[in-house]
């Protein structure tokens, strides 16, 4: 909801003081989120604030294309990426930290540094510096995403490999527990090495890669290749090892897949539908984490997890199929526009 409501908003009013909003009130909703004692009063609050702070992530995306030029979209929503993974790391750190002195305090910093951030946004980048070039999209009138249909057949085939994905957050470590008796603390390692991979190469592999083939054909790869890290986890040993081989396929993976999906919905965009598309994608990814652990779930419940792994590569599969045909049946035959002349 906060997704479709923020992308909305986003269209109408531009993405500046969306992600003011988002972050203040998911500053101060953490906060409170801290003092609520009940199960009703904890799932109300945690609703709102998802809400709010998913409404960031349209705008965030629209900010990224509006601040990057055509050449360097991809690298730019990398960078982004690099953000993340690196709050990813520290965040885990400092959070067990907090979390070993009180687990109260992590609602207050949480909270402060949402708003932290806001400020920075108010301080670093003030609005006049926008105001104008936001004002001019809103006389753009474009069809919204949901009429774009090679868009709904890309956001259907995110689902399926998100689905995947988010099993590296829900079943993976379990997995890693239970069958192949890892501790918490190399698992943690994991997951770390996971994200200071990204960091380290992401940026690099993307810069090679930018505006020399169209964005499906490394998501296709991309999509295989973690697909094919969940299917070496049923003939691998249960071995440390095994498990960095499993990790490296699944990051390449990733590095390929991610920012190029990001590229492709940004190349079928005007300022006058971004929030829309950057909605729906964000929405994706919204519907395939509340999915993956379902599957995930009745999988090792009435089978084992070889079955999961097996589903896991067979979806990948089906999925990576779906993103070349896509890529043969609407774009092959035409003449691909190079994506430094897209027009944004």
């Amino acid at each position: 909801m906060g997704a479709l409501i923020g992308g909305k908003v986003t269209d109408k009013r531009g993405f500046y003081y969306v992600q003011v909003f988002a972050l203040l009130s998911g500053g101060v909703l953490f906060i409170l989120l801290g003092f609520q004692t009940t199960f009703i009063s904890v799932a109300i609050c945690s609703f709102i604030l998802s809400m709010c702070n998913e409404s960031f992530r349209p705008a965030n995306s629209a900010a990224i294309v509006h601040y990057s030029t055509p050449e360097n979209k991809t690298r730019s929503n990398s960078l982004n990426r690099l953000a993340v993974n690196l709050g990813w790391i520290f965040g885990g750190m400092i959070g067990g930290l907090l979390a070993g002195i009180n687990y109260h305090i992590l609602f207050w910093v949480d909270g402060f540094t949402n708003i932290l951030a806001a400020l920075l946004l108010l301080k670093l980048i003030p609005a006049s510096t926008v105001a104008k070039t936001i004002k001019s999209a809103f006389n753009i009138v474009s069809d919204p995403a949901h009429k774009d249909r090679i868009y709904i057949a890309f956001i259907a085939l995110v689902i399926l490999f998100a689905t995947c994905f988010f099993q590296i957050f829900t079943m993976q470590p379990l997995f890693y527990k239970t069958q192949w008796h890892f501790n918490e603390s190399y698992i943690g390692l994991l997951m770390g090495i996971n994200g200071l991979l990204i960091v380290m190469f992401e940026m690099v592999i993307v810069h090679s890669l930018e505006n020399k083939r169209h964005p499906l054909n490394y998501i296709c790869v991309g999509v295989l290749l973690v697909g094919l890290a969940f299917v070496l986890q049923i003939f691998l040993p249960a071995a440390k090892y095994s498990a960095l081989i499993v990790l490296l396929f699944i990051t390449i993976g990733e590095m390929l897949a991610m920012p190029f999906m990001n590229t492709f919905w940004i190349m079928r965009t005007t300022s006058g539908n971004r929030g829309s598309y950057a909605a729906l994608y964000t929405t994706a990814w919204s519907i395939a984490q509340i999915i993956a652990p379902i599957i995930g779930g009745l999988a090792i419940s009435f089978v084992s997890f070889n079955l999961l792994w097996w589903i896991t590569g067979g979806i990948c599969l089906c999925a990576s199929a779906g993103f070349m045909l896509l890529f043969r049946t609407s774009f092959k035959k035409a003449r691909v526009v190079p994506i430094e002349e897209t027009v944004f």
